[in-house]
């Protein structure tokens, strides 16, 4: 029997790669009588409905794969084929039940509030991370979650097809239901490089979803890819009435932001897992305003930061009052550390040149996580010593230093 289904399934794959789309549906729901609770095959089933425009039928196949997706655990699955619904013009009862029952097994279950997203940190990880769980909606109760599944749209896109395109103003979050891309950013000398991937199962562009701020970087879809899209609009909406929904994204902004830094930065990539996790529950997430200074020459350091978002100029005021303009800090490079190393005053001032983002680690946790590692250490003390030969040079010489010097 088993057999006998595989074969069947393989001639439902060919013959909708045919373009025999009734053959195929009728392939597909046979192995669906066999295999009722398969998700994947009551998919295909939903999406050959639809493709051959028997709308009502397409309705209730959609239906049934959500619950199907739902019983296996896949939650993005679930949503999507939820959000089929809405497509088709289905029965407002019919979405309404379907949407309860993704809600029942995946939102907040009554009585539970979520403790992430805390206003001036990372926050502890709230019970919405729990295996299993979804980004986002596993932080809801179940009326937020409903209204938040009902303002997304699915997005289809083919090979070579840019989701986003860095540089450019940004107004949507996504998630990866099917398929496959690459992330692309620019190097200084114009060349993209391929700086990661975006699997099933990945949320990606809540940074200008949240900051309105331009693309970081270029998503192509590299297979065949479904997406989840959540714009601004719609988020703004769904928060005036559900709050918890503006408070679920932001922390889920801010715990991609320390996790981000955490795995890409040289500097703290080197932690464990646990030494990891508990550096990101002290980092401070903060907007910086465009000419605020975050460090003062000749003031004690408080803080360690990491530049986020934006850019930042430091510079030395020489014994005449004259102002040297040091390398200009951008984003992912550290800074603060050597007032800290040496419990020294602050070397140089550190003013934003535009409005921007940092994480912050106030002394008493850098020294905790920090310092206390041997490696760390030394890296930074390498660090501090050769940031103060550089400006101790420039003090004497009046130059500014040039692109590939050591940053402050």
């Amino acid at each position: 029997m088993g057999r006998t289904r595989g074969a069947s399934r393989e001639r439902a794959v060919q013959l909708a790669s045919e373009g025999k789309l009734e053959e195929a549906l009728a392939e597909y729901q046979g192995v669906a009588k066999a295999t009722p609770d398969d998700a994947e095959v009551r998919q295909k089933v939903a999406e050959l409905h639809e493709w051959l425009g028997h709308r009502a039928d397409a309705a209730t196949a959609y239906e049934t794969a959500a619950l199907a997706w739902t019983k296996a655990g896949q939650p993005l699955r679930a949503v999507a084929a939820c959000v089929a619904l809405s497509r088709l013009d289905a029965l407002p009862a019919t979405r309404a039940r379907t949407a309860r029952v993704l809600a029942e097994r995946f939102a907040l279950p009554p009585g539970v509030v979520a403790s992430g997203a805390t206003p001036g940190g990372a926050g502890p990880v709230p019970p919405g991370d729990a295996p299993g769980a979804m980004p986002i909606f596993s932080h809801l109760d179940r009326e937020a979650f409903v209204a938040l599944l009902e303002a997304l749209e699915v997005r289809a896109f083919f090979p070579g097809q840019e989701v986003v395109v860095e540089g450019t103003p940004g107004a949507s979050m996504f998630a990866m239901v099917e398929g496959r891309a690459d992330v692309l950013r620019t190097l200084e000398g114009g060349e993209r490089k391929s700086v990661g991937a975006v699997v099933p199962g990945d949320f990606f562009g809540e940074l200008a979803l949240v900051s309105e701020g331009l693309r970081l970087a270029t998503v192509v879809v590299t297979e065949r890819g479904v997406l989840l899209e959540l714009t601004r609009e719609r988020m703004a909406a769904v928060a005036a009435k559900h709050p918890q929904v503006a408070v679920a994204v932001d922390g889920f902004y801010r715990r991609r932001m320390v996790e981000n830094l955490l795995r890409s930065n040289p500097l703290l990539n080197k932690l464990t897992p646990e030494q990891k996790a508990a550096v990101s529950r002290d980092f401070e997430l903060r907007p910086v305003a465009k000419g605020e200074a975050l460090l003062k020459q000749g003031q004690t350091g408080d803080a360690f930061y990491v530049l986020l978002r934006g850019r930042c100029t430091p510079w030395l005021e020489k014994p005449d009052g004259r102002r040297v303009a040091l390398t200009e800090l951008r984003e992912g490079d550290v800074f603060g550390e050597i007032s800290l190393l040496l419990d020294k005053p602050v070397s140089a001032t550190v003013s934003a040149d535009v409005e921007g983002v940092v994480l912050r680690l106030e002394r008493a946790a850098f020294e905790k996580h920090l310092l206390s590692q041997p490696g760390l250490k030394g890296m930074l003390m390498r660090m501090g010593t050769e940031r103060l030969q550089r400006s101790a040079q420039v003090l004497a010489s009046g130059r500014v230093l040039h692109e590939g010097d050591l940053r402050v």
